[in-house]
């Protein structure tokens, strides 16, 4: 049996040194768990193409999608998440939680308060250059 592979796409939005993450809702597979907001890219659509939608779609807001900066493949119990994470920068000042319970901008020294998803762990540990 193959397990199926999910791509995945998150967006890094820095502003002032910290971090945009979002909180995931309780009705969500990970519940109430914080990762870079993003999700899954559709079949046809390009990696930028589905940040926007994603971005828009759970926060209300436009972004420019640059270039990636980290690729991370972990395995689940019944999938495997492909995560890209793009550097990205937000067009729109105001945010509104539509799709998520939750958003906070955080320093990269204060993730450790935060439960993240592992995909996402994995891909912060990488970026922060520990793990």
């Amino acid at each position: 049996m193959s397990t199926r592979t999910i791509r995945v796409v998150a967006a890094v939005l820095e502003r002032d040194g910290r971090y945009l993450i979002t909180q995931r809702r309780a009705s969500a597979v990970l519940p109430l768990l914080w990762e870079f907001p993003g999700g899954k890219v559709e079949s046809g659509e390009t990696d930028a193409e589905a940040l926007k939608r994603e971005v828009m779609h759970r926060l209300g807001a436009e972004i420019d999608c640059g270039k990636l900066i980290s690729f991370v493949s972990h395995p689940y119990e019944h999938y495997v998440v492909d995560l890209f994470l793009y550097e990205c920068t937000l067009k729109s000042a105001a945010l509104e939680p539509r799709a998520v319970n939750a958003f906070k901008w955080v320093a990269s020294s204060d993730f450790d308060q935060y439960p993240f998803t592992p995909a996402d762990e994995a891909s912060m540990n990488k970026l922060l250059g520990v793990g």
